[in-house]
C-alpha cells in the first residue's frame, strides 16, 4: 500500500503526517513555521520528507497552504502569515529536490476535502464547507471536487453582503465575515463594553453569557442570526446536500441547535422557502487539512477512485 508525506502549513507551525492511500495516519508531528526564510522552510520540509521516504515508501508529497493557491502551477498568490511561501513554485522546487510528485491546495479547500473523503460529508456529492473563525472562509464541493470559479474566488462566502441598519437607522452594507465571524463577535462585545479587543475571545464571551451577562447574550443572539442568514442564502444559491461548519466554534455542542432556531424564524417569515438547510459540524477538526491535502493529491494524480 502506498504512503504519502503530507504537510499542513500554518502561520505558527507546520503539521505533518505520513498517511497511506486509505487515509490512515501512520504518524504525525509538527514544528515551528519559518515565516520569512524560504530556504529554511524548504530545508525543514525536505529533511522530514527524505527521512521518511525509504522507511515508508513515500509515493508523493501533498501540501495544504494558506493563500490563493494555484494548484495547476504550484504557486501561492495573495498574502498570509507566512510571507516566504508566496512566489516560489512548490511543485517544481519540492518535486525536483525529493524526486516525488507534488500537489498543493488551499487550506480551507483541504479541510473541506478531508470531510468529503472521510468525515461529515463522506456520503455526499455537493457540499458547502464553511470555516467560522476570525473571518469566514469556505469551499464549494461539486461532485466531490473543489469548484474554484472563474477568478479562484469560489467559496469566498465571507464576502457575501448583508444589509444592516446603522445607529442612525440608515442602511449600510457589511460582509458576512463582518457580521457572523467569531472575530466580529469579539469586536462587537468589546465596543459594547468599552474595552480593547485583545482582552476578549469567543470563549470568554460565551462563558460570560452563561453567567448572565446581557451584553454578551445579545451579541451572541445577533451572531447566531447572522450565521443563519448566510446559511439560508448559501442553501438557495448553491442548494448543497449539506453545509459543513468548521473553525474552533464548531466544537460547541449547542452551535447547530442555535443556528436552526434562527433558521426556523427566517423560514417562517419567508414562506416561499421550503428547504431547511442540513448543517453538520466537521468531524476531523485539526486533522482535516492533512487528510484533505492527500485526497486532493490522489484526485489530481488519478491514483484514487472516489467512493461515489
Amino acid at each position: 500500500m502506498k504512503s504519502y508525506m503530507v504537510f499542513d502549513v500554518g502561520g505558527s507551525k507546520v503539521k505533518y503526517a505520513v498517511i497511506n492511500e486509505n487515509g490512515d495516519f501512520l504518524f504525525k508531528g509538527d514544528y515551528p513555521s519559518s515565516r520569512n526564510n524560504f530556504e529554511q522552510f524548504r530545508e525543514d520540509i525536505l529533511e522530514i520528507t527524505m527521512k521518511n521516504k525509504k522507511p515508508f515508501h513515500i509515493a508523493g508529497i501533498a501540501f495544504s497552504c494558506p493563500g490563493g493557491v494555484d494548484s495547476e502551477v504550484g504557486i501561492i498568490g495573495g498574502a498570509s502569515a507566512l510571507p516566504c511561501i508566496h512566489g516560489p513554485n512548490f511543485k517544481e522546487i519540492f518535486s525536483q529536490a525529493a524526486g516525488l510528485p507534488v500537489e498543493i491546495e488551499n487550506d480551507a479547500n483541504c479541510a473541506a476535502l478531508g470531510e468529503v473523503w472521510k468525515g461529515a460529508a463522506s456520503e455526499n456529492q455537493n457540499v458547502m464547507f464553511t470555516v467560522i473563525g476570525t473571518g469566514i472562509g469556505g469551499a464549494v464541493i461539486k461532485d466531490r471536487k473543489i469548484h474554484k470559479g472563474a477568478n479562484l474566488h469560489g467559496g469566498e462566502i465571507g464576502y457575501m453582503v448583508l444589509n444592516v441598519l446603522d445607529e442612525e437607522g440608515h442602511y449600510t452594507f457589511k460582509t458576512w465575515s463582518e457580521l457572523a465571524s467569531t472575530g466580529s463577535l469579539v469586536r462587537k462585545v468589546a465596543k459594547m463594553k468599552g474595552i480593547q479587543q485583545h482582552e476578549l475571545d469567543g470563549k470568554k464571551i460565551f462563558n460570560a453569557a452563561e453567567t448572565g451577562d446581557e451584553d454578551c447574550k445579545k451579541a451572541i443572539d445577533d451572531f447566531y442570526l447572522s450565521l443563519a442568514q448566510g446559511i439560508f442564502n448559501i442553501q438557495y444559491v448553491y442548494d448543497p446536500e449539506k453545509i459543513i461548519l468548521g473553525g474552533a466554534i464548531s466544537s460547541r455542542e449547542d452551535l447547530i441547535d442555535e443556528i436552526y432556531k434562527k433558521l426556523d424564524i427566517i423560514l417562517s417569515s419567508v414562506r416561499i422557502a421550503k428547504v431547511r438547510p442540513v448543517i453538520e459540524s466537521c468531524q476531523y477538526k485539526n486533522d482535516a487539512n492533512l487528510l484533505g491535502a492527500l485526497y486532493h493529491f490522489l484526485q489530481r494524480q488519478a491514483s484514487y477512485v472516489p467512493n461515489i
